[in-house]
């Protein structure tokens, strides 16, 4: 035992109660976190109070003032003070806790910040003909006085943790808490799209400036939600994703979900619900991480609104004083029904684009002036190059693409195309497409490498990697615990076409390779996958492992850029391209392509 600890005494300790004061201090510690957790924990209680109009003021990133006023029904004037009693809620009556359908229930909230803030709460009760108002500081709460409002609650907080300053330290700049408190309510306006949020940020000569606003929708739920979702996410994400609307027994799943290359690199968009309340909860959140595996690197995160709906004695909400996570009867369903619902829909809209990428192509177009000078002159001819012997699968059908490709070039009709006909190659790295209604710019690189990572899925998936012994064996070098790990995994390395073996300590021999990437720089591979089985190593999951393989391996596999290609080869790309699910994206979730339209491209020449 430490007795150096001045809070531990060597001596038996006098067992006390804490009086009321010292609880709501510590229990505000869960409670109220920062501004932000004092904002959720009001407009929750606004929002079961039926409100349908809240509006927040906020001053110092909610430090030293914040105001949430609704047009709720009210509180009545006699249980003005029980509000500000521990555990005392209208919410529940303690009978059921499982069945809870309002966002709040604990009874702690308004006491916490009682305790370490100065807080006043007025209200006028539905139906009462004048209003009441109640203030408490430090725990100590005064008697109810009569008030002028004209209906709802108005809740102020000021000088939030003044009673325990150590609190202080621990908030960040007014500009962060401002942008925590911003996506707090964003969550729950998605939630409620029913109900209209507004905040506004109170300067130092009490000027207000509106950075958040939504209106008030009406109808459908699902009309509600599409103008909601438009709002909050914006257009862009409403033109770049798909939506959702699974059953899994008793479980239902819908909303919306972006495109891969409509990624982003923090999660804090993926807006998750169950029943209703938004939630942060680490099953939900592996379950897209795991749908979305396939198509984005480590370091991006898809877009999302996602809803689930469930019975409410199967989901336990009371895992948290915070109540931002979830406890589930069935876990193992609802990230079963998370994954297979996302990967359906990816697989349905795999070979769309982000429409933002093709806005930013657009953007980028300038128009600049030339002297007469500058479009003369000599050009010598183009230097011939000599490139390597660098197979693609393509090249495999290309023989029975030829007299299709053919008779694209001389038609004037590409609809039986939806990726058009090559017209050309430049920088050796993109491809020029026409389309019925525009021109498509490709890159090859992203586009193959999709194309041979899903080409080496199905033979996996079928019979096993085809492999190709290698005439002579390559010897490759590492660390000895590097040789060792690898050779733990050659098991899932022979699923993935890669025969190897130990060769002495700190070395492999690799015998056999994937067939489909023909001649490949062995040693290099080999090393990329030993990175790759490093960064997996904390996946349970096997088939994520050897995805993530082979999406290493399609990299080195695929055309290189600078390779430039022939209009038989070009055009093969683009029909397997086609054919190809997920082809819009390459495995890193960059898009693959880029369309744009023919009347945009009149416009920038002002022909329209």
């Amino acid at each position: 035992m430490n007795f150096n600890n001045n809070n531990i005494s060597p001596k038996p300790s006098v067992i006390r109660q804490l009086d009321d004061y010292a609880i709501n201090r510590i229990a505000a510690g869960e409670v109220v976190e920062r501004p932000s957790s004092v904002i959720k924990e009001l407009v929750e209680n606004s929002l079961d109070a039926g409100a349908l109009r809240i509006e927040i003021y906020v001053k110092d990133g909610g430090k030293t003032y914040l105001k949430v006023v609704d047009d709720g029904q009210g509180i009545p004037q006699n249980f003005l003070p029980l509000a500000l009693s521990r555990h005392a809620t209208s919410k529940i009556d303690g009978t059921d806790l499982l069945n809870i359908n309002t966002f709040g229930f604990r009874g702690e909230a308004l006491p916490s910040l009682a305790a370490v803030s100065h807080l006043a709460i007025t209200s006028r009760f539905i139906g009462s003909d004048f209003a009441s108002t109640i203030s408490a500081s430090g725990g100590i709460v005064d008697e109810v006085r009569p008030a002028a409002l004209s209906n709802g609650t108005q809740v102020e907080v000021s000088n939030l943790f003044y009673s325990t300053p150590a609190r202080l330290k621990f908030l960040r700049t007014d500009r962060s808490e401002m942008m925590s408190i911003l996506d707090m309510v964003k969550r729950f306006s998605i939630a409620e799209p029913y109900v209209s949020f507004s905040i506004k940020n109170l300067s130092s000569d009490k000027k207000e400036k509106e950075v958040f606003k939504t209106i008030q929708h009406s109808g459908k739920t699902s009309v509600a939600l599409k103008a909601r979702l438009k709002e909050v996410l914006g257009k862009d994400f409403w033109e770049n994703c798909f939506e959702l609307d699974f059953n899994r027994e008793d479980i239902k799943l819908f909303g919306y979900s972006a495109l891969p290359t409509y990624s982003r690199g923090s999660g804090n968009l993926q807006h998750l619900f169950v029943n209703g309340r938004p939630v942060k909860d680490r099953i939900l959140m592996s379950a897209v991480r795991v749908a979305y595996s396939d198509f984005l690197a480590r370091d991006r995160h898809p877009v999302c609104a996602l809803f689930i709906q469930c019975k409410t004695s199967d989901v336990d909400v009371n895992v948290h004083p915070t109540k931002a996570e979830v406890r589930f009867k069935n876990p193992g369903i609802v990230r079963g029904l998370i994954i297979s619902a996302l990967k359906a829909s990816l697989a349905e809209h795999g070979q769309r684009s982000s429409t933002s990428v093709s806005k930013g192509v657009l953007g980028a177009f300038t128009s600049e002036s030339f002297s007469s000078g500058m479009l003369q002159g000599s050009y010598g001819a183009p230097k011939a190059r000599t490139f390597s012997s660098e197979s693609l699968f393509l090249n495999e059908k290309a023989s029975s693409y030829e007299a299709e490709i053919d008779s694209v070039k001389d038609s004037e009709n590409l609809s039986g195309f939806p990726l058009g006909a090559a017209r050309g190659q430049f920088h050796e790295n993109y491809i020029i497409s026409q389309t019925d209604d525009g021109i498509i710019i490709v890159d090859q690189h992203a586009a193959h490498e999709r194309l041979v990572y899903e080409n080496l899925k199905e033979q996996l998936k079928n019979n096993g990697v085809k492999t190709q012994p290698l005439l002579l064996p390559e010897v490759v070098e590492m660390e000895e615990e590097d040789s060792v790990l690898l050779l733990d995994c050659s098991d899932e390395l022979k699923k993935c076409g890669f025969y190897l073996e130990a060769f002495g300590p700190g070395a492999v021999i690799v015998r056999e390779t994937p067939a489909l990437l023909g001649v490949i720089n062995t040693n290099s591979m080999v090393l990329d996958i030993l990175d790759e089985i490093k960064d997996n190593m904390d996946s349970k999951i096997v088939s994520d492992r050897i995805n993530a393989v082979l999406s290493r391996v399609a990299c080195h596999g695929s055309v290189r850029s600078g390779r430039r290609m022939k209009s038989e080869e070009m055009n093969a790309l683009l029909r397997d391209m086609e054919a190809t699910p997920h082809s819009g994206q390459c495995n890193h979730g960059r898009p693959t392509y880029v369309k744009l339209k023919l009347n945009d491209i009149e416009k920038m020449f002002g022909r329209t």
